[in-house]
Parts: structure tokens; sequence; C-alpha cells
């Protein structure tokens, strides 16, 4: 099924807290689980891997990770099937630290991160194939830096069933949509935005380093 509850956003920038760095140049990715020395683009620091195991990162730009539901910090295979699935809605107003994923160092990113990252005067982006994994990838127009997020699907808030794998790249912001949502980045083939998603629905992390 096709991610349908996804409602796009306007873009006014909100005046949120930030946890990255602002630092400029160049980064090249760590193949450590838990470190990555990061890139920047349009003046916030990403992390090149996705979350992994609470803690951790993916081994390579390319690879899954794991899935998480808003605001909590179980992690959910991106493959197969499961079961446990908790189809509750979390609560919290932000993604608070002690239910934080991210590696030592780094943090869900903001809403107002995600909207950098889709700033078309400082980056540009494109759906392509990195590795034979399909995904989007983020070029900042000043420095050249590069982002891949691989397209890696969701797993349904209802049942945790694995959906749109390869077709569907979905990506939590640490910023409350309104009681029952939260912000995200969501793209596919043709498009991409930001999102007002159910919190209950299981979708990749992909971090910013703290201040």
């Amino acid at each position: 099924m096709m991610l349908f509850l996804l409602i796009v956003l306007s873009t006014t920038i909100v005046a949120l807290n930030s946890c990255s760095q602002d630092d400029a140049g160049s980064e090249q990715s760590s193949n450590s689980p838990t470190s990555d020395r990061g890139v920047v683009i349009n003046g916030v620091k990403w992390a090149t891997r996705n979350v992994d195991k609470p803690g951790t990162f993916a081994a390579k730009p390319e690879d899954a990770g794991m899935f998480y539901q808003w605001n909590r910090k179980v992690a959910w295979p991106t493959t197969g099937d499961i079961t446990g699935w908790d189809n509750s809605t979390s609560t919290g107003t932000a993604w608070e630290k002690s239910n934080d994923p991210s590696p030592a160092g780094w943090c869900v990113p903001t809403s107002n991160e995600i909207i950098k990252l889709l700033d078309t005067n400082k980056v540009s982006n494109e759906w392509t194939i990195q590795n034979g994994v399909n995904g989007r990838k983020f070029t900042d127009k000043d420095s050249g830096n590069t982002l891949f997020l691989p397209a890696v699907g969701y797993r349904f808030y209802s049942d945790g069933m694995l959906d749109d794998v390869g077709t569907y790249g979905t990506y939590w912001s640490s910023t409350q949509g309104n009681i029952d949502n939260a912000d995200g980045l969501a793209f596919n083939i043709d498009n991409v935005n930001r999102s007002n998603i159910y919190r209950a629905y299981g979708f990749s992390v992909r971090c910013v380093a703290e201040k």
C-alpha cells in the first residue's frame, strides 16, 4: 500500500531548538558502528548512515539500518515479518533524549533541519541508485557535499507490516505535529517533502550532530 497519510506542510519555518552543528566543510564517513564524521549540508552536519540498533550506525550509507516509531527507542528490522508491534500513539511534545536511538554526539533532527535540507535555493536533490540501492541524493550547492538517503520503505502503523521497500524513503524528525502526528521527511521517485505523519509508523532515523 502507498503511504497515503502524508500531509504536506507549508514551508514556513518555525523557531525550534536545534541540536546540530553549523560548521562548514566536507567530511568523510567512518566505518565505526558508533561514530561518523558526518557531512555538512546547508549548515547542518548530517550523519552519512542511518541509525541501526540503538547507539549504532548502519555499516554503509546504502544500508537500511532499523526502523523506529516516534519518540520510542525500540528498533524494528527493515526486513521480514515481526511480532509484538505496538500500534498505540506515543506521547511527548518532542523526541525525548532518553528515547533517542542516535549514537553519542548525535540526535534526531528537528523539523527545521529537514527544512534546511529541502531548501532548493541551497540544496539540490535527485532520485538515484547508489551501489544498487534506490534513494535520494542531496547536494550542497556551495560546497558540493552530498548526502544519500536510501529508500527503505516503512512499517505500517496498525500492524507493523513492511511496505514500499525501494520506492519510499521515510525519516523522522524530533518535532511533534499534533497530539497524534509528528513531522518527518518523505520521498519517492517523483517527490520529496516535509510531512506530518502518524507517530505509530516505523520509519528510518538519519541523525544530525549535537552542538
